[in-house]
């Protein structure tokens, strides 16, 4: 094998395929030396309502960083659109959504949220995914956002009362589901990557190589990197248990299982 080739990674939340190709030597196997930009990723769940441009998932692109990240298809065509990096159309991922109500509502349905302002964060898929689940139900005029930042973010929000309802993300929807929270709909959103477009086309496709040999592993054995979620949990959650993963969220979490996450908290395939 050659010499390694570096690329800049922003690993996202809702997946595990990063850690996996990183523990199964993946990367190397392609041909490439990550750098794993995990504080980034951490910093887009933790961030509150910072406005577009402004959010950590931006700066790399606006500061002309050479770096591959994903987001929803909506946000990353939007991102793009709006001139930080560009969207790759031929590989995505598929995640999970999830309304859930605070814990002293008494909201009960999704037509429930006619007028109830729903936590978001910002051009992202939480945004876009509220959008397009309440316009099932609600006229426009009552649908209802607010812009309070990243996953982790909302989820401390629903606890602490700052917001009635909001829509989450994996890892955060176990562990609103270990806070008893209720929780009023689920979806599912497909992810695109977005990124530089200094990047070299033979060096994402070595990239998107190593995610799919990461997908591959996760289908054959996914009860095996369960723990790896532990790498996703935002740093102000994480707490010094003496569990896999601990939380400072009023009550010990731990990493879950394939069972709770569901069987499409997955990347890897082809467009």
């Amino acid at each position: 094998m050659g010499e390694l080739k570096p690329i800049k990674v922003v690993p996202h939340f809702m997946r595990l395929h990063e850690w996996v190709a990183l523990e199964e030597g993946h990367f190397q196997a392609e041909g490439l030396e990550p750098v794993i930009l995990d504080e980034v990723m951490h910093q887009v769940s933790s961030h509150g309502a910072d406005s577009y441009f402004e959010r950590p998932q931006d700066a790399p692109f606006l500061k002309a960083e050479e770096v591959a990240n994903s987001a929803c298809e909506w946000g990353s065509i939007c991102n793009a659109g709006a001139g930080m990096g560009k969207f790759v159309p031929d590989f995505y991922g598929v995640a999970r959504n999830a309304f859930f109500a605070g814990p002293n509502s008494k909201l009960a349905r999704l037509s429930d949220l006619r007028d109830v302002p729903v936590g978001v964060g910002l051009m992202a898929g939480s945004h876009f995914t509220a959008l397009r689940t309440l316009e099932a139900v609600l006229p426009k005029a009552a649908i209802k956002v607010e812009n309070v930042g990243g996953p982790g973010k909302r989820l401390q929000a629903l606890l602490d009362g700052e917001v009635e309802v909001a829509n989450l993300l994996d890892p955060e929807i176990p562990m609103a589901e270990a806070h008893g929270l209720r929780k009023l709909a689920q979806g599912e959103v497909r992810t695109l990557f977005w990124v530089s477009p200094s990047i070299p086309q033979d060096l994402l496709a070595s990239y998107f190589r190593a995610l799919r040999r990461a997908d591959d592993a996760l289908r054959a054995d996914p009860e095996r990197y369960m723990p790896l979620w532990e790498k996703n949990v935002p740093p102000a959650a994480a707490g010094a248990s003496t569990d896999t993963c601990g939380s400072r969220l009023t009550r010990p979490w731990r990493c879950p299982s394939r069972s709770e996450l569901g069987p499409r908290a997955e990347a890897g395939r082809r467009a």
